[in-house]
């Protein structure tokens, strides 16, 4: 295809996007597709430390469609400033920079904002050691057939592109495996994993009584008895169903650009206070609807009930969550305002996100401390009504009758499984009644349901790692 057939493509996609879901919301795609593409690379090259164009190469592959406007994309990577920069024909721009130990922030009109460092204090984590300094090969030959199979790419597209695998039996690595370029130290995007990480600082303000999972949250736009998102509560912003008015966030591919919770990730310095300014589309409670406002808005209440500044916040998800459970490779990236992007944007190793499946492993408990409110990891995998690919509060869950679970339980997962889940192939698998974690990370299409091989991920380890007792038993 000529580069002028392509244009043409371009410009008619766009315009029909205009015709069909209005001029404002057309007018974003550049600034999205641009803002994703410029954040995913400057976290991953200066975070991650992967190569950009190997990067960028498997990431827009994993995402149908996207091959439309990244062909007309230029892009500027200046490792001496440490930043990224995407320009789409001159119609969209947008530039992430990097900050030590902060990880990428989108700088759009508003510029970022200063953000004081709290100390870096490695206080002795609560949880036991998980492995040594070493790689930890498979302690077994169907462990190492099940990681081979996972590692494998097919022989025609969808390719599965498995950057890490990590497995834990009774809180100790019996494998784990990376791709070239990733090893155990890597902090790697963990996308809508994130959601799981703000849904475990929620649950520890909960426990210390500075949050309620009841009543209305205290968002200051939403205060006023007669506005009808002041019925707006932390539970439905965990189970995504208080009913703001942002679109979906469960697809991965080039119309989500479209949407309007993507222009407040992309093209918003203050995402929180976009998020909270919208209408309500559904009755609060009523319909579930995914999208990464509920989460920014949880982000947003973590902020303020840790202290109301950046620093607070960071300081707060350190000290109380990542240094308990030995959490030492993680980056929580910003909004340009400062407030953590708890929807998509934490970086963490493999092995520090098994780390945080071991906590809910060990029933919100690290060390003898209890991590978590009790029953609150019981409460994360409970079923939300009406969630078809079956999810709770914070976690996917095979509880409950979804599609989901029964797909799932269909394709050889245990009943009592939840999880982690971000696009395009990241999971943080926690399988109480087999003691096991498994994270998966990688760079694969969402659909179809069995592109990235985890389906068949679970099956094997479960089948390699199963106690023979318990079989013997018929469980």
């Amino acid at each position: 295809m000529t580069r002028r057939r392509k244009i043409v493509l371009l410009t008619t996609a766009i315009a029909c996007a205009g015709l069909a879901l209005g001029v404002a919301r057309a007018r974003d795609v550049p600034k999205v597709a641009t803002g994703f593409i410029a954040d995913t690379l400057c976290s991953e090259t200066f975070v991650s430390g992967l190569d950009p164009m190997r990067d960028l190469a498997e990431t827009t592959d994993a995402m149908p469609g996207t091959g439309l406007l990244t062909w007309a994309m230029n892009l500027q990577i200046d490792r001496a400033r440490r930043d990224v920069t995407v320009t789409l024909f001159g119609i969209g721009r947008s530039h992430a920079v990097y900050r030590e130990r902060l990880g990428c922030t989108l700088e759009h009109s508003q510029g970022i904002a200063a953000v004081a460092l709290p100390p870096d204090d490695r206080q002795p984590a609560l949880l036991p050691e998980i492995a040594g300094p070493g790689l930890v090969p498979p302690q077994s030959e169907e462990l190492s057939a099940a990681l081979d199979r996972a590692f494998a790419e097919p022989a025609q597209p969808p390719y599965r592109r498995t950057r890490a695998i990590v497995v834990m039996k009774a809180g100790r690595i019996i494998a784990e495996r990376y791709a070239d370029g990733v090893g155990p130290e890597t902090q790697l995007l963990g996308f809508s994993m994130t959601k799981s990480v703000m849904s475990a600082l929620t649950g520890i303000l909960v426990r210390q009584g500075k949050l309620k999972l009841d009543g209305p949250a205290p968002v200051a736009a939403w205060q006023n008895p007669a506005d009808p998102r002041h019925a707006i509560t932390v539970d439905q912003l965990l189970r995504h169903t208080a009913g703001i008015a942002l679109g979906s966030s469960l697809e991965a591919w080039l119309g989500s650009a479209l949407e309007p919770v993507n222009a407040m990730k992309f093209a918003e310095d203050d995402m929180a206070t976009y998020a909270a300014s919208m209408p309500l589309a559904t009755a609060p409670g009523t319909v579930w609807n995914y999208h990464d406002g509920n989460t920014i808005m949880l982000a947003h209440l973590i902020r303020n009930a840790a202290g109301g500044k950046p620093e607070d916040a960071l300081a707060f998800a350190r000290r109380e969550l990542f240094a308990p459970l030995g959490m030492n490779h993680v980056t929580l990236q910003l909004d340009g305002t400062g407030t953590i992007e708890g929807s998509s944007k934490m970086l963490a190793s493999a092995r520090d996100w098994a780390r945080f499946g071991q906590l809910y492993l060990n029933d919100g408990v690290a060390g003898g401390k209890r991590i978590l409110p009790e029953g609150w990891v019981k409460y994360s995998a409970s079923a939300t009504p009406n969630a078809w690919v079956g999810i709770g509060a914070g976690f996917w869950t095979n509880q409950g009758d979804s599609f989901g679970a029964k797909f799932r339980i269909k394709h050889g997962w245990p009943r009592d499984a939840f999880f982690a889940k971000g696009t395009i192939g990241q999971y943080t698998i926690v399988i109480p009644s087999e003691r096991l974690v498994i994270v998966r990370l990688g760079r694969s299409p969402n659909a179809p349901p069995e592109a990235d091989g985890v389906f068949d991920l679970v099956r094997d380890v479960v089948a390699a790692t199963r106690d023979k007792a318990k079989v013997a038993d018929g469980d």
